[in-house]
């Protein structure tokens, strides 16, 4: 800390808070000088301070803010945020300190407003999602501080800006004062910028202001969505070519905003459009041919088919465009016109078919991650309409093609494809093509992204059902081989796999290969890369699951001895897996394993009430509810009461959850009793501990709570005239859920 209680200095600070390292002249000041010298610390301490200092900083600029006045506020706090070296964390509290200072100023911040506009704009284009929300929060709130007549008479030079970049920040501005104020208010300024005979750049403003409407506002553009299209029609016409373009983005916008309703609204710009697709090239053809496809879909199927027909032609041709961003639209366009209602199978089948696949389904495609992404949905679109094998019967070869990336974008079509429409029409050949190329793709993948081969993998077995079963030898024989591959990731892609075809494999009747596998697993159960022993754990969970405890191989008795040592195991996916199999055992074979092992194993999970990952805390509370039942309640519930005396307070409030969920599994009578007997303990985290359990018992236990309302009602009267704090807060918790338990709530 430096003198006078000041917080920390970065060297970049000096320039802007230096002076307030000098205490002696801080005497001789005038009192405005004092006020600045006030503000400048405060705004230290909310900038470098430590919390507490931070939120009463905050809380004295907030209230004197008036006191201060506008231009003392703002001629310090601009600067700061212009800093080049200005850390998120630091813009994001000096973004607040304006957020609240508006609130109080009101109307004396319209002197204020074009300078904080040229500061608070770039935000609206920042990559990061808060700063963007942000920018929002303060232009909204400055636009209803200040009104809408002094927010346009500040932005007003910036419309027609030479600089693309100061026009773009106006724009998103705009939209952002038009969703605070509300659009009619906007409507004249806006019609009267996008009809301006002075310049094109205000026009392109303009119409790129009801762009950013669009976007921003969604749905709620609908009752303005006529005015607004009146207002922007005529720049599908202009002579620039900018201005045509942002005039069809900015009717994709609104229609996709629209969207399923408004197309009236569109008749309009329906002829100029279609015109326009005849006569342009390039960039400006891309923004008509997206408009067409977000207007498309709002149509009745009698227009749509008629439409899509017409633009058809035009988006064959442009299939063999080399430009990427065009690729990428005419995609999404097919996607959109494919999907409507008027459009027949047939048509697709002749007409767009053969030209797509010749053209689209390259190995360039899959290395560009948007294009790949359109490429898939436009294909299982298509799929949707013509049918899985017409589209898989195309692609199937190409599962072995040499190159990864286009495998992996074959195969992702093909799942969901099949995840989508089932595999009933896939002929013999075409479903032995399949397991042939799946199988191949999955052996020869190189990538760490093994997902969508796993995924694809598990799609197209589990939608084939009983076809497998020929193949399944052949399947498994392939994972076990793989299982004893030295890479760590391969093995970890085979035991993934196993718990992905489980289902099928108990489906064909396989249970003696399913045994087999199991006999595997449990022999690899000594693997040393965590990663892959969380697999292993649960692709054997999978396989427990469908074949049931009697049946298993290696037998139940002999698996859970092997899984306690691995509790330990402070990896999360082992943790997971192997508390989810140890629950599952306890739940359905409990009888096969002796009651020593089962406590053996209650002090192991003890320690994973401590876990980070909630998944695991959860699945530990239920496991001990399913022990309890199988061993008797009292040994376990000796164990967790003896934990309620720990001072970890996460290691406690597990524990309650822990009794509450025993109580619910083992009836209450048999836990009450012993818990109430703990709240004799002259120990404030013990008693704590078992109001929380009574209060969490009543909830989880609901309506079963009212027959023992009598019984704990001296304990939780004791509590409420405790004169410790937390035990009132939580007694009054335990009596809203007894209260809300007895009424069935």
């Amino acid at each position: 800390e430096l003198p006078g209680g000041l917080p920390f200095m970065k060297p970049e600070d000096y320039q802007y808070f230096g002076t307030l390292l000098n205490e002696e002249e801080g005497e001789q000041l005038s009192p405005e000088e004092q006020k600045e010298r006030k503000i400048m610390k405060l705004l230290l301490k909310v900038k470098n301070g430590t919390p507490p200092q931070r939120k009463t900083a905050l809380r004295q600029l907030t209230d004197k803010a008036r006191e201060f006045g506008a231009g003392p506020l703002f001629n310090k706090i601009l600067p700061l945020l212009m800093q080049p070296t200005l850390e998120d964390q630091e813009r994001h509290l000096l973004v607040k300190v304006i957020d609240r200072v508006l609130y109080k100023l009101d109307e004396l911040v319209r002197p204020f407003v074009h300078k904080i506009l040229v500061v608070i704009e770039p935000l609206l284009i920042d990559e990061d999602y808060y700063a963007r929300v942000e920018g929002r929060e303060i232009i909204s709130n400055l636009s209803k501080a200040a009104g809408l007549a002094t927010m346009i008479a500040a932005m007003r030079p910036d419309i027609d800006n030479i600089d693309e970049y100061v026009r773009n920040t106006t724009a998103r501005a705009f939209s952002v004062v038009a969703s605070a104020l509300g659009i009619p208010a906007l409507l004249p300024f806006l019609k009267a910028v996008c009809q301006s005979k002075k310049s094109w750049q205000a026009r392109h403003t303009g119409i790129k202001i009801v762009q950013q409407i669009a976007i921003l506002m969604g749905c709620a553009v609908l009752p303005h969505l006529e005015s607004v299209v009146e207002i922007i029609e005529h720049g599908l016409s202009d002579e620039n070519q900018k201005v045509r373009t942002i005039t069809a983005l900015s009717l994709a916008a609104l229609a996709e905003a629209a969207a399923p309703y408004g197309i009236e609204s569109f008749d309009t710009v329906l002829k100029p459009l279609w015109k326009g697709i005849r006569s342009n090239r390039g960039k400006v053809l891309a923004a008509f041919l997206k408009a067409i496809g977000f207007i498309i879909p709002l149509m009745d199927a009698l227009y749509a088919s008629y439409y899509t027909k017409e633009v058809m032609q035009i988006l064959i041709r442009e299939f063999q465009s080399p430009d990427e961003e065009m690729k990428k639209i005419v995609l999404k366009v097919v996607k959109q016109c494919v999907s409507t209602e008027g459009v027949e199978a047939d048509y697709i089948w002749n007409d767009i078919l053969p030209e797509f696949f010749h053209h689209f389904w390259v190995r360039r495609m899959a290395l560009d991650r948007r294009n790949y992404k359109q490429l898939v949905e436009t294909t299982v679109e298509m799929a949707n309409k013509v049918g899985v094998a017409d589209i898989v019967g195309r692609i199937v070869e190409d599962l072995k093609d040499e190159s990864e990336p286009y495998r992996r974008m074959v195969m992702e079509t093909v799942e969901k494809v099949v995840a989508n429409l089932g595999a009933s029409d896939i002929d013999a050949r075409l479903e032995e093509l399949l397991i042939d190329g799946i199988l191949y793709a999955f052996q020869e993948q190189a990538s760490d992204d093994a997902n969508v081969m796993l995924n694809g993998f598990g799609a197209v077995v589990n939608a084939l059902g009983q076809g497998v079963k020929p193949y399944l030898p052949q399947i498994c024989g392939t994972i076990k081989w793989r299982l004893n591959n030295k890479s760590a990731k391969v093995r970890q892609q085979a035991a993934d796999l196993i718990s992905r075809i489980a289902i099928v494999m108990k489906h064909c009747q396989e249970e003696q290969l399913m045994g087999h596998l199991g006999v595997v697993l449990y022999e690899y159960l000594g693997e040393e890369y965590p990663e892959v022993l969380g697999s292993i754990l649960g692709a054997l969970k999978a396989i427990v699951n469908v074949i049931g405890m009697t049946k298993m191989t290696p037998l139940i008795k002999n698996l859970l001895p092997r899984l306690t040592p691995i509790l330990k195991n402070r990896h999360e996916k082992v943790q997971e897996n192997c508390i989810d199999l140890v629950g599952r055992i306890a739940d359905r074979g409990a009888e096969f394993v002796p009651a020593r092992e089962w406590m053996r194993i209650c002090f192991e999970l003890l320690e994973m009430l401590k876990a980070h990952k909630k998944g695991i805390r959860r699945a530990t509370v239920n496991t001990f509810g399913y022990i309890a039942k199988a061993i008797g309640l009292q040994d376990v519930l000796a164990t967790l009461l003896n934990y309620l005396k720990v001072q970890e307070r996460q290691n406690r409030v597990c524990t309650t959850v822990a009794i509450a969920i025993v109580a619910e599994t083992c009836s209450p009578f048999t836990v009450l009793p012993a818990l109430m007997n703990e709240y004799r303990v002259p120990e404030l985290n013990v008693q704590n501990g078992v109001l929380k359990s009574l209060s969490f018992l009543f909830e989880y236990i609901g309506e079963m709570g009212k027959d023992y309302i009598y019984a704990v009602t001296p304990l939780v009267d004791d509590a409420l005239m405790d004169r410790d704090l937390v035990h009132w807060q939580t007694a009054a918790s335990a009596v809203k859920h007894m209260a809300l338990g007895a009424k069935h709530i």
